[in-house]
């Protein structure tokens, strides 16, 4: 225990409200390296230092602790038990068959080689790579746990909000904010809000691309995602709903950068749009992401095409 060690479900709940996956967290007084352990399970970059000799022996002896603790057979254990967990509700056959099954998986997959840790040297150290392989099993469930509910679906189903299925740019009742916005040409909402500039620039090439003949920002619209990241289930609003000439339904996400949440967003998106293109009742969809305003004009212009 260093002397003033912090609980990590302290720094754990500083760390979620003030920070996003993929931000970058800097740790001056490191100590026994507390911010970094909870920030590497979180899925936050870090960076720490400390001038005390003290801290620094430390923080080897409690790695070199760690390593010890967490042999291969556990670091497996753990992952297959926190898949397990998120796929039991949902199960229908026996328990111990599904246990069985994710356990195996889980296993093939740690030892399969194909998780890659870098700096190399990190991966041909046995001990370093339980190590990191221990800090970042969050990553490591979520990616197990997507790859067996995707590939392993027998059929996607449409499920409907039964007290209002359906919903229009028309239900939309005024509302008031202090962002920025403008008016539209093409968009059932006489005007759009913008959270950044990129945004704007989106839009104003949504109104001017003859590839679109009608869209709308996603505010206020109640258009939502479920989706499951971490064992949480939480909501996705796509930026906008593109009508395309073709009579296609574009949902776009305009984002600078891909963290694994967003990752996660998309996957289930991908699958919301797989349901409702099955239903067959609300016309053809597609979905795409837009990483830099200069791009939009070839994604419109690709699902246009698009027969």
């Amino acid at each position: 225990m260093y002397v003033v060690q912090t609980s990590s479900k302290v720094i754990e709940r500083c760390l979620l409200m003030t920070t996003d996956p993929g931000d970058l967290v800097f740790d001056p007084t490191c100590g026994s390296g507390t911010i970094a352990f909870v920030a590497e399970q979180w899925g936050r970059r870090w960076i720490t230092c400390d001038t005390s000799r003290v801290a620094t022996k430390l923080t080897s002896i409690d790695v070199e602790k760690l390593g010890r603790e967490q042999r291969m057979q556990r670091v497996i254990f753990q992952a297959a038990a926190e898949v397990y967990d998120l796929m039991k509700p949902n199960w229908k056959a026996t328990r111990e068959f599904l246990l069985a099954q994710i356990i195996r998986l889980t296993e093939s997959y740690l030892t399969s080689g194909r998780i890659v840790i870098s700096p190399e040297l990190f991966s041909q150290d046995e001990l370093r790579r339980r190590i990191l392989l221990t800090l970042n099993m969050t990553k490591i469930v979520q990616h197990l746990w997507e790859a067996i509910r995707f590939e392993n679906a027998l059929a996607v189903v449409p499920v409907f909000d039964k007290e209002r299925p359906i919903r229009s740019t028309g239900d939309m009742q005024p509302w008031f904010t202090r962002r920025p916005c403008e008016p539209t040409v093409r968009s059932h909402i006489n005007l759009s809000v913008f959270d950044s500039r990129w945004e704007a620039s989106e839009a104003f090439e949504l109104d001017r691309n003859s590839n679109v003949s009608a869209w709308v920002k996603n505010d206020h619209l109640g258009f939502e995602v479920l989706y499951v990241f971490k064992g949480v289930v939480l909501k996705y609003r796509p930026d906008y709903l593109d009508r395309l000439s073709n009579g296609k339904i574009l949902v776009l996400e305009v984002k600078g950068q891909q963290s694994q949440q967003d990752g996660t967003k998309r996957d289930f998106l991908r699958e919301w749009v797989q349901a409702v293109n099955a239903h067959g009742g609300f016309g053809s969809w597609i979905s795409d992401v837009s990483f830099s305003p200069a791009d939009l004009p070839a994604i419109l212009n690709k699902h246009n095409q698009t027969i």
